[in-house]
């Protein structure tokens, strides 16, 4: 049986439920290995990974999809299936962009046979060429045990692990292989290869970057200030107005990302954004927000944070960031922008956009007409606050009701004042916290369960390895992380979800005990799939679960406000609840809810969803088409955006470059 996307979720419990029409992939099976030798040097990592990718690029120079597909891990008839109890582990091969400007996952020899034979007539199986990179010991071939924790009476898959070099058809990039040991032999368990740089494109930095000055003497040479002024005003030098190649909407992470990526490959770009100032989709966020993933994990393209900077990074000094980061790189940002109208002309494959720009010295409206090929909606992972539409909101008579989107902070003393929140995640407990912190009678109103590590765990068990102080270079441990197969990943987080749930029993007892339900997510995948299947329903607990264990956060659980009162709220079960202030901590809408605000229904109809994964395990629409061209969806939290800024800068400069004519 294939997996399926899942328009009806409603009969499965909270915690199994992913974004509505993405792909619920259960866990991978783990491959059953024979026993390794007992002394590595008598089997010899490097010589293994040596003879693996000679015979790989033997096979592939052959244009040979048989040879390729025989040295992964065989198919079985139960590997259809991975939720089978019969199921057995099969091969992968994860590509970005090498083979193919497509992001896919194959699974199975079958099907990494079937699709490379549909690329022999192309020629590309021919232009890779595959190479064992040694440059550090995290690189080089080593024997490695593949689950990081496994159940009782499981046993440990152990095998050799390797990065690679790689040059394709359409330019260079990097790869690792993860092999096991069968009583066949030597066989690759999962191969990833991804793009980092097209042939004949080279990044404008190091050895290549730009000279910033032409000494001698020039008559009427303009200065750095005002050729720049020109770029970010696209003027001509001789006065005449032009335009971008490329429209990103959205200046927070995501737009930011892609637009250095774009600098970079010399593409021409854009960033508008309807805020006043670089940062403020920040700045204008609850006042003890802060990044509950670690500096080691989010760190920017080109600009990476100061060893000095902290390990949970404040939304003030990020916003500061975001700020120096865009005028550092000098990227073209228009803020207090916002896009007036757009059409797509099929026939010169470009877009005729107009936007509004709002001068901040006098308030007029300038009008700009641009003609790019692309438009890129940066405009964050979620789209429209979720804003429930409850019988009575219009007679509260407290001092305010509101998102969490909208929450600005609690009053400086809240004694005998009191809130409720409703929603039980990251956003609604940091606010419960700040409530109980000024001095709030407070109640979190949780109605279905939240997955609930704790922030040490999280660095610990989750990071620890490969975002933490002294790991690997961040590139190196993206593709780690990248490199696994959605389902692989998976069954690993199966793991370190057990893993957690012990490291954190005396938390998740008194959460229990305290009325507040908890869970471990998609199959048990714990807080990263929920990230990647569902976008919420989460909480990295940051000091919420112990007030919460105390008593000093009350819990309302498992029902749904049905009324708001003039003074409160009233529940399904009938009862009340008192609130001077209000807030409704709901979460967000997908990307397309913002979408439709842009290019209207029309457009944003023939585009795909987005986040989740889709058949395959790859995110939808992330690096992708969008079912328009012309339209691409970016965004994601700061590590994803470092990775997939990437990829998607390198298929849109492609397309530029007429790589997609050659494919």
């Amino acid at each position: 049986m294939s997996p399926s996307s899942t328009p009806d979720q409603s009969h499965l419990p909270s915690h199994d439920r992913v974004v509505p029409g993405s792909v619920n992939l259960p866990p991978a099976p783990w491959p059953r290995t024979a026993p390794l030798p007992s002394n590595p040097s008598a089997f010899g990592p490097s010589a293994i990974a040596a003879q693996t990718v000679t015979a790989l690029n033997t096979a592939l120079a052959n244009a040979d999809p048989a040879a390729v597909a025989a040295l992964f891990l065989p198919d079985s008839p139960e590997a259809e299936c991975s939720d089978s109890p019969n199921a057995t582990a099969t091969g992968f091969w994860r590509d970005h962009l090498v083979l193919t400007l497509q992001l896919r996952t194959l699974k199975g020899a079958g099907r990494i046979r079937a699709w490379l034979e549909g690329l022999v007539p192309s020629g590309h199986l021919q232009g890779v060429k595959l190479a064992v990179d040694e440059s550090s010991a995290f690189r080089a071939p080593h024997v490695v045990g593949f689950r990081p924790a496994p159940g009782t009476g499981e046993q440990q898959v152990e095998g050799v692990a390797f990065f690679l070099s790689v040059t394709g058809p359409f330019g260079s990039g990097r790869g690792v292989v993860r092999m096991v040991h069968t009583d066949a032999g030597w066989r690759v368990w999962t191969l990833f290869t991804t793009l980092e740089a097209l042939h004949g494109v080279e990044e404008a930095r190091g050895p290549r970057r730009e000279v910033g000055v032409q000494h001698g003497a020039w008559v009427g040479r303009k200065s750095w200030e005002e050729r720049r002024r020109e770029e970010v005003e696209f003027v001509s030098p001789d006065g005449k107005e032009t335009g971008p190649e490329v429209l990103i909407i959205g200046a927070g992470q995501a737009g930011l990302s892609i637009a250095a990526r774009f600098k970079m490959l010399g593409v021409s770009a854009l960033a508008i954004d309807c805020n006043a100032a670089v940062g403020d989709n920040w700045r204008k966020r609850y006042a003890q927000l802060v990044l509950h993933d670690p500096v080691w994990y989010d760190h920017m393209p080109y600009i990476p944070f100061p060893d000095s900077w902290p390990v949970f990074t404040p939304k003030d000094k990020l916003a500061d960031w975001f700020e120096f980061y865009a005028k550092a790189l000098d990227l073209n940002v228009w803020m207090s922008t916002s896009l007036s109208s757009c059409k797509w002309d099929d026939t010169k494959r470009e877009w005729t956009v107009t936007v509004n720009r709002v001068s901040l010295h006098d308030g007029q409206v300038q009008a700009r007409t641009f003609y790019p090929k692309h438009i890129v909606l940066a405009t964050g992972q979620f789209g429209k606050p979720n804003m429930p539409q409850i019988p009575g909101m219009e007679t509260f008579q407290g001092d305010m009701l509101c998102h969490s989107a909208h929450f600005a902070g609690a009053k400086q003393s809240g004694n005998g004042r009191k809130a409720i929140v409703i929603g039980a995640c990251n956003s609604g407990m940091d606010i419960c916290q700040e409530f109980f912190e000024r001095g709030y009678d407070v109640t979190v109103v949780q109605r279905s369960s939240t997955c609930v590590p704790s922030s040490p765990g999280v660095l610990k068990i989750t990071f620890g390895g490969l975002y933490e102080e002294g790991g690997p270079p961040v590139e190196d441990s993206d593709i780690s992380t990248h490199g696994w197969p959605s389902e692989v990943l998976k069954s690993i987080q199966v793991d370190l979800t057990r893993k957690m749930v012990e490291h954190d029993k005396e938390m998740l007892d008194g959460l229990e005990e305290a009325g507040f339900k908890t869970d471990t997510g998609p199959h048990g995948a714990g807080i990263f799939a929920k990230y990647l299947q569902k976008a919420s329903g989460y909480y990295i607990d940051v000091g919420g679960a112990k007030l919460i264990c105390e008593g000093k956060i009350k819990v309302k659980q498992g029902q749904e406000v049905v009324q708001v009162l003039p003074r409160g709220l009233r529940f399904a079960d009938d009862t009340e609840l008192e609130a001077d202030e209000i807030v409704f901590a709901t979460g967000y809408g997908d990307m397309r809810t913002i979408a439709k605000g842009i290019l209207g229904d029309e457009l944003t109809d023939k585009v795909g969803g987005t986040w989740g994964w889709d058949e395959e395990g790859e995110m939808r629409t992330l690096g992708k088409e969008s079912g328009h061209p012309g339209i691409w969806f970016h965004g994601g939290n700061l590590a994803f955006c470092r990775y997939y800024s990437r990829l998607l800068a390198l298929r849109i400069k492609a397309g530029l470059e007429g790589f997609d004519d050659r494919a």
